[in-house]
């Protein structure tokens, strides 16, 4: 159970900072901070490089803050999650 809430936390917490970044780098790259890759009129080259990046910083963080909720619960409980140890993670 505690795995359950350290992991969910941590996949929503991913995608909270994985989406300010690629806002920040987006907007630095002298892009519109406003684009939205759903709407018909942003040409297809901005939606789709978007979107990977997107998609991109969403996977490496969830990744990187799931394996550092998994330390730290690893540290805590004397071994790894029941779900990882099973391959289900």
């Amino acid at each position: 159970m505690v795995w359950r809430v350290m992991g969910t936390g941590s996949a929503v917490l991913a995608g909270i900072v994985a989406n300010k970044l690629v806002t920040t780098i987006w907007k630095k790259a002298g892009k519109d901070a406003t684009l939205d890759p759903r709407d018909p009129r942003t040409p297809w080259r901005d939606a789709v490089a978007f979107a990977a990046l997107t998609g991109l910083a969403a996977g490496a963080a969830k990744v990187a803050m799931t394996r550092k909720a998994a330390q730290y619960y690893a540290k805590s409980s004397g071994h790894l999650p029941k779900a990882m140890q099973e391959g289900d993670a």
